[in-house]
């Protein structure tokens, strides 16, 4: 066994130069593990993240959430990748999210040798184990255009492979419980949770989109597909192509969430954005809305996403619901993940508050609301059409971004 060791104080300096740090670590040929503990004093202020990458590219990602992982041939920590440890310089990656005015002492060490304990690996095999597949509430039918179908998804949630604190069959269990036929599972800066998404959504009958949030402190953006890592550490003005290139889908996540508003400079646009965060408590705030108009209404995608982490996160998956018109012949987990890729990408979306409330459909030519008597259809020219029945049609605009509201301006459901 050998180790590396670095301590060193980290001052608003170093976070002026950069965000992210690499700190070398040396594998040598055949290595059976590598184990890497951070260690961060009790200092008010000091929010620090931990990863990893190796010589042929990114391994996982701790974020804030663990202070130590493991890399084995056949097993990691969650959020990281196992696999051969292959001869070379690796990094620990350092991520400077918050540092104090009078800085930080951190020490890293890393291991190489057999690792006996790899951390948080049996804690998230016993979670794992101990969930049941849930009963699925009554399947709420909607009218669909010609060949389509709606289907229920919600596009943003975190696993015990960032920073939630649950594994992944518990959100395929939540999901289902809520409704919902799909949902992608989004953890920060890691596709290492990709590996389970077609098991367990087929064990709890429900699509798991591969997804993660690419995440810095300007602003996080969701990458859809299975794509590979994408680097946050690169301008975000190379991820729209990036992620169209490898034949995903970008979209910028609440764009208005406090610290976590997005700030980056586009030189084009991504084709989705999540207009509808759980964030979004005060549905009479029109906020989301303009932003959504000033980004630009015809060519962004709207998408909601619950963004749960954990019990104390502000909503559960499903809150909001985003609807998705996709192949009607698709079924089943695994026919249902492309058919949702298929449907974000033409643009067929529709967003409401949750599974069972009113919602308004783009179908063909026309705008179908359903469940939402007594309310008004405020499409983008401006033009306010009531609603007095539980379900009406009135002819769809040109253009898209219509909003159901009720006669007080409260946003019910948005339609692309």
């Amino acid at each position: 066994m050998a180790s590396t060791s670095y301590r060193q104080r980290w001052t608003l300096d170093d976070r002026a130069e950069s965000v992210w740090h690499s700190l070398p670590v040396d594998i040598p040929a055949g290595c059976p593990g590598l184990l890497v503990t951070l260690t961060v004093p009790a200092v008010e202020g000091a929010v620090i993240d931990l990863g990893c990458e190796g010589p042929s590219g990114w391994r996982g990602w701790s974020g804030g959430a663990r202070r130590t992982f493991a890399i084995t041939p056949t097993a990691a920590t969650p959020g990281y990748l196992p696999g051969e440890l292959e001869e070379g310089t690796w990094f620990v990656i350092i991520g400077l999210h918050r540092v104090p005015v009078e800085g930080v002492e951190l020490v890293v060490e890393a291991v190489t040798g057999p690792v006996s304990v790899i951390p948080g690996l049996d804690e998230y095999a016993a979670l794992t184990a101990a969930v049941g597949v849930p009963a699925r509430p009554p399947r709420r039918e909607l009218p669909a255009g010609e060949g389509l179908r709606w289907v229920a998804g919600d596009f943003h949630s975190h696993s015990l492979h960032s920073d939630g604190s649950t594994p992944v069959a518990n959100l395929a269990a939540l999901g289902v419980s809520a409704g919902l036929d799909v949902m992608a599972i989004t953890d920060h800066n890691t596709e290492a949770h990709h590996r389970e998404l077609p098991g367990v959504g087929r064990q709890f009958g429900i699509g798991l989109i591969p997804g993660q949030e690419v995440t810095t402190d300007t602003g996080h953006a969701n990458a859809f597909g299975a794509i590979g890592f994408i680097d946050f550490r690169r301008p975000a003005a190379t991820w729209v192509k990036e992620v169209a290139g490898r034949g995903g889908l970008l979209s910028i996540n609440h764009p208005l969430g406090g610290d976590c508003s997005w700030r980056h400079p586009l030189p084009e646009h991504p084709p989705l954005a999540e207009v509808w965060h759980s964030s979004w408590l005060d549905h009479t705030w029109g906020g989301p809305i303009a932003w959504w108009q000033a980004w630009g209404l015809g060519d962004t995608t709207p998408i909601g996403g619950s963004d749960f982490h954990n019990p104390s996160s502000m909503t559960l998956p499903g809150t909001p619901t985003t609807w998705l018109a996709i192949d009607a012949a698709a079924e089943g987990p695994d026919e249902l993940v492309p058919a949702v890729l298929d449907a974000l990408a033409a643009g067929r979306t529709a967003i409401s508050a949750g599974y069972n409330a009113p919602v308004v459909l783009h179908n063909d030519n026309e705008l179908v609301v359903i469940d939402a008597p007594n309310t008004l259809l405020l499409t983008p020219d401006g033009t306010r059409h009531p609603i007095r029945t539980p379900h009406e049609t009135v002819p769809a605009p040109t253009t898209t971004g219509t909003a159901l509201i009720t006669h007080d301006n409260r946003f019910l459901s948005l339609t692309g």
